[in-house]
């Protein structure tokens, strides 16, 4: 047994002697390893992708919103079932999204050559603000919402676009656009007053910097779901609240945009400027929804009329009340080119609120945001009358300590129908004599029709970082409608609500938006 054991470990080390020598004899190349090199040219974050000289940074945030008596991030109860208040309206409606850009920059001879992209995974609250089956179950081809079902969401593109020898092409903020668009200090998507393209518009644009902090921007940008707000035929009628089919035509030009801008260490100062084509489809449209019918063509349309708007504003820093604060406001006035003052990250609301009332079953509050208005007649039709806004927002940036700061925040905006009540030929008179025609039922002795009206928000958000890049906030925001009506009517308006006496009168509402979000 002693020489078999023997034996065994003896042929084993011969084995094991041949295979080693046999290993020395063949050619071993290490393969080379190539680690992720810092690149440091462009701020942190940014490392070189394997192989080439192009630097790249993934970044984003993911964030939780939590909106009591409001719409998805922050809309205030102005329209809808929650303007009605009706049994179909949600108390309370929620929003999770994970933003993830990725930001690519390569130093070439004619300067960087930089691509940007992000997207939103998100999931809402089905239906937003409202849980009508019924309101769900229509619009299907047309309705992100509906997405949001269990295990579903979807992803929403905010930018994408190449930057080059000073051009920008691609979706991104407009050049006519602030560096904060629609947040000088909330957190909510929905403040009126100004411009907002926060969530890109496809545009071409150019910038040139002059030197000492002075730039001048221009561009081009595609109007057709961004730009526009709504162009009413009249002779398709209005509903109780003001509002009728969208009358635009296709889109025949971009909006003309520039600014000039001083960035210093004081603040920002900027003057901005826009020029937009209002468009008309046809004189003769379908009742209520403007489409078209087989005699639209041959009815003809108004002439285009070119409208536009200016936007001027500024940013103080270093103010004695701490280190960081700020004041930021713009001013902004608009005629044919409303969405630059009633503009939120979406498309521009029409307002119908709903409240008490003394005199009648309720109290109603509504204001028709459009670029213009006209009036087909039988000798064709008066012309597209435009409509003017204006409107101011800003807010007051204050750091209690390194882990709290607070914002107070502000807007007001008008929106105006030119002219008087017994002139057909202007935008406010074409108005109301519709409004009457259309809505009959009997009216007060004191009712008066002014499609005029004014919005105000006010607002304050407390924020706590706890760590860095983790955040807490809690925003209260009130807001007003101003409407210019008077008296009461019987109307027929949106089911669930009886076709009854309404009070005209001013409205008001209260939300509240709570969010935790990490940066990443």
């Amino acid at each position: 047994m002693t020489s078999y054991r023997n034996f065994l470990l003896g042929s084993a080390v011969v084995l094991l002697a041949a295979s080693g020598a046999q290993a020395a004899d063949l050619p071993v190349k290490a393969k080379a390893v190539e680690y992720v090199k810092i690149c440091s040219l462009y701020g942190a974050g940014f490392w070189y992708i394997p192989g080439t000289d192009t630097c790249m940074k993934i970044g984003g945030y993911l964030r939780v919103d939590t909106t009591f008596n409001g719409g998805a991030h922050g809309a205030p109860a102005w329209s809808g079932d929650i303007g009605q208040q009706n049994r179909y309206a949600d108390y309370f409606v929620a929003r999770s999204r994970m933003a993830l850009t990725v930001d690519t920059r390569t130093a070439t001879e004619y300067g960087v050559v930089r691509t940007f992209a992000q997207g939103d995974f998100q999931f809402t609250t089905l239906g937003g603000s409202s849980r009508n089956p019924n309101l769900l179950n229509t619009n299907l081809g047309n309705n992100t919402q509906l997405l949001d079902s269990v295990g579903g969401g979807y992803v929403a593109v905010e930018y994408l676009f190449i930057q080059f020898a000073g051009f920008t092409f691609g979706k991104s903020s407009s050049a006519y656009s602030t560096p904060w668009n629609g947040f000088p200090g909330n957190i909510n998507s929905n403040l009126l007053g100004g411009n907002n393209t926060d969530t890109g518009v496809n545009n071409v644009q150019y910038t040139a910097d002059f030197g000492n902090g002075v730039s001048g921007s221009i561009g081009l940008d595609d109007p057709t779901v961004w730009n526009r707000t709504s162009l009413s035929n009249l002779s398709t009628g209005l509903n109780a609240v003001g509002t009728t089919g969208n009358a635009y035509g296709g889109t025949h030009a971009p909006d003309i945009v520039g600014r000039i801008r001083v960035d210093q260490a004081w603040g920002l100062f900027q003057i901005s400027a826009a020029a937009h084509l209002v468009n008309a489809s046809y004189n003769t449209l379908t009742a209520s929804t403007a489409a078209p019918t087989n005699l639209s063509e041959i009815s003809g349309h108004p002439e285009d009329k070119w409208g536009g708007s200016v936007m001027a504003a500024l940013q103080i820093k270093n103010l004695p009340t701490g280190p960081g604060d700020d004041i930021k406001v713009d001013v902004s006035y608009a005629k044919g080119n409303t969405k630059n003052v009633i503009a939120t990250s979406g498309s521009s609301p029409n307002f119908a609120m709903f409240g008490d009332s003394g005199v009648g079953y309720q109290s109603v509050g509504f204001g028709a945001t459009t670029d213009g208005v006209y009036r087909p007649g039988a000798g064709g039709t008066d012309g597209i009358k435009l409509t003017e806004a204006y409107g101011v927002r800003g807010a007051f940036n204050h750091n209690w300590d390194p882990y709290w700061s607070s914002s107070l925040f502000g807007s007001y905006s008008a929106v105006r129908y030119n002219g008087a009540v017994g002139d057909l030929s202007t935008a406010k008179g074409a108005f109301c004599a519709t409004y009457s025609a259309s809505n009959p039922g009997l009216k007060s002795a004191d009712f008066s029709c002014n499609p005029d009206f004014n919005v105000s928000q006010l607002g304050v958000i407390t924020r706590w970082t706890p760590v860095k890049n983790l955040t807490f906030s809690a925003e209260v925001q009130w807001f007003h409608l101003d409407q210019k009506f008077t008296g009461t009517s019987v109307l027929s308006v949106s089911a669930p609500k009886p076709a009854t006496v309404y009070e005209f009168k001013d409205q008001d509402t209260v939300l509240l938006q709570v969010r935790a979000q990490r940066n990443f």
